[in-house]
């Protein structure tokens, strides 16, 4: 009986032991600044990609259409290119439509709310008047700002050039 109660007790010590180090490491990992980062570079990766494959894509099958895919972009910018795509003329014509096929965030300021993303679109251009697109690949360089709403929003896009000739014959 006396053997029963000693194994029974330390087997209770461990089980405590064990749940106050689960309890302790699950604190621990809620107030880790690694967790708070990684979870703003998610956000900032899936509104850069968001952002981006808007950015590549208008619908420019009549003039409303072209007009409403020219206000999206505005919805997904900010700053100098917010500011120039608002002079942005809409007209029917060829349309195109971004689909971001890769995306990594490159640099991520949390402090200053600033991030820098690559990404390579697929975009299939379909011109006026003609039902078969075309298909192109992009690689481009987003940077980033957080809004005072906490969503990433695009500031500045550009093309990321592509060196030819490495490694062919």
């Amino acid at each position: 009986m006396r053997r029963a109660g000693i194994l029974t007790g330390a087997g209770l010590v461990l089980a405590l032991g064990v749940c106050g180090t689960g309890a302790w490491t699950y604190a621990q990992a809620r107030t880790d600044d690694a967790l708070a980062y990684g979870r703003e570079r998610d956000e900032a990766l899936a509104d850069g990609r968001a952002g981006i494959a808007v950015l590549t894509t208008l619908d420019a099958s009549t003039r409303q259409r072209a007009e409403r895919s020219i206000q999206e972009w505005r919805t997904v910018t900010t700053g100098p290119l917010r500011e120039e795509l608002g002079d942005t003329g809409a007209a029917a014509g060829t349309s195109a439509r971004g689909t971001v096929t890769d995306a990594a965030v490159t640099a991520l300021d949390t402090r200053s709310g600033t991030a820098k993303l690559i990404a390579t679109v697929r975009v299939q251009v379909t011109p006026a008047g003609t039902k078969k697109p075309s298909t192109d690949r992009k690689r481009l360089e987003a940077v980033l700002a957080r809004t005072g709403e906490g969503e990433w929003k695009v500031r500045a896009l550009s093309a990321v050039p592509v060196a030819e000739g490495k490694g062919e014959e």
